[in-house]
């Protein structure tokens, strides 16, 4: 067997919505094809994948480098030792291949993307959901057969005002969630609690609330911030300063006895393993949102949570950022705390599975091979354009 073609396209995620840091008016994804020669049920396996929402597609690494580099080797040293499936380590180190280390930007997502088409093919080869195969290869055959999933969303958007911010938490709660998510920063603090306060009261508790300021703050905000969300009780105060500096987020933890949440914007184990070391996150109450999508995908995603594992970090305390199919599965599979889910924004990236109903926050797995992008209508349709371009 072997990989006959890899497709790559730019699809756009645009939006007028913004958070704290930065607008999606002009944002893309890098969406690919992975083309095998085995054939199911008939029809010749691919597998689809695509990086996350918040960086921009990844066109020129992926033609330039990694798709090269991938098809110019002999194919039989990209599959397992029987020979008779792809072998994802194998792959990942064959695009690994002459990189230096360090500079995890954007490079890491480029990897993510192929990683991601990489496993949904190698489940739909073992004709297995990509969660069920995950279960029985790194955690001895127990899987999640459902997850927790929060609602985010709670963007800035012109002429939006609390009522309308109400209205959109009081939709993600009749849908079945029961923690939403919010952005911050975006405004004075003066607004932002009065938003804050409006969420709280459609919701019912701050302790069904997270708020997310997106890297936005200075120690000296984000302490302001800290002070002033400690009454509400908040399910979590998300990513306040930026992403790589750690002695801000130690700092803050001295000040803020309520959880915390960060790790989307670190894009190795080697980033999140110093978030561990230096960044004050507490282990009985903070949250890692590490994205595997963003961050060489879910081969580098393994080395993080065995990295965690040293650090007597529970898996558990992982909730991915994204939203998407893929950490779902992961989060199934190898039993993280749950997942981010977009009800409406990020379309047809965001959420899961058509008619997958979420029942107080939680969604079963649907019994689909490989992650299941083809139980999702909006997005198959541009993964199936694509593989047949």
């Amino acid at each position: 067997m072997k990989i006959t073609a890899i497709h790559e396209t730019v699809v756009p995620i645009s939006s007028d919505i913004r958070n704290a840091f930065i607008d999606f008016s002009r944002m893309t994804v890098s969406v690919v094809a992975v083309v095998t020669d085995v054939k199911r049920g008939g029809k010749r396996v691919i597998g689809y994948g695509f990086n996350s929402n918040g960086r921009y597609a990844q066109s020129g690494l992926l033609r330039e480098r990694f798709i090269p580099r991938l098809m110019g080797v002999d194919s039989r040293t990209l599959l397992n030792d029987a020979g008779d499936n792809l072998d994802p380590h194998r792959i990942w180190a064959c695009m690994m291949a002459n990189e230096k280390p360090g500079g995890h930007g954007e490079r890491s997502v480029a990897v993510g993307v192929i990683d991601m088409a990489v496993w949904d093919a190698v489940a739909k080869i073992e004709r297995k959901p990509l969660y069920r195969l995950l279960a029985e290869r790194y955690r001895g055959g127990s899987a999640d057969d459902q997850v927790f999933v929060y609602a985010a969303g709670g963007y800035y958007y012109p002429g939006k005002d609390l009522s309308a911010l109400q209205d959109e938490m009081k939709k993600y709660l009749d849908l079945g969630y029961t923690v939403v998510k919010m952005k911050i920063g975006g405004a004075s603090l003066a607004d932002d609690l009065k938003r804050i306060e409006a969420v709280i009261k459609t919701a019912g508790s701050g302790k069904h609330v997270a708020v997310d300021a997106n890297g936005r703050f200075d120690l000296r905000t984000a302490v302001e911030y800290a002070r002033a969300l400690r009454p509400y009780g908040l399910f979590w105060y998300e990513e306040p300063g930026d992403p790589l500096d750690f002695a801000l987020q130690a700092e803050l933890a001295r000040h803020y006895d309520g959880a915390m949440a960060t790790g989307e914007n670190l894009f190795s184990m080697q980033d999140a393993r110093n978030l561990i070391r230096h960044g004050g996150m507490r282990a009985e109450r903070d949250w890692l949102q590490f994205d595997c999508a963003l961050s060489y995908g879910l081969v580098e995603y393994l080395r993080t949570l065995e990295m965690l594992k040293q650090h007597a970090w529970s898996p558990r305390r992982c909730i991915p950022h994204g939203g998407h199919q893929m950490s779902l599965n992961i989060a199934a599979g190898l039993g993280l705390g749950g997942n981010e889910s977009y009800p409406d924004v990020f379309q047809p990236f965001g959420g899961f599975a058509d008619n997958m109903p979420v029942e107080n926050s939680h969604v079963r797995m649907p019994d689909a091979p490989g992650i299941g992008f083809e139980a999702k209508a909006n997005l198959y349709a541009v993964m199936r354009n694509l593989a047949a371009g």
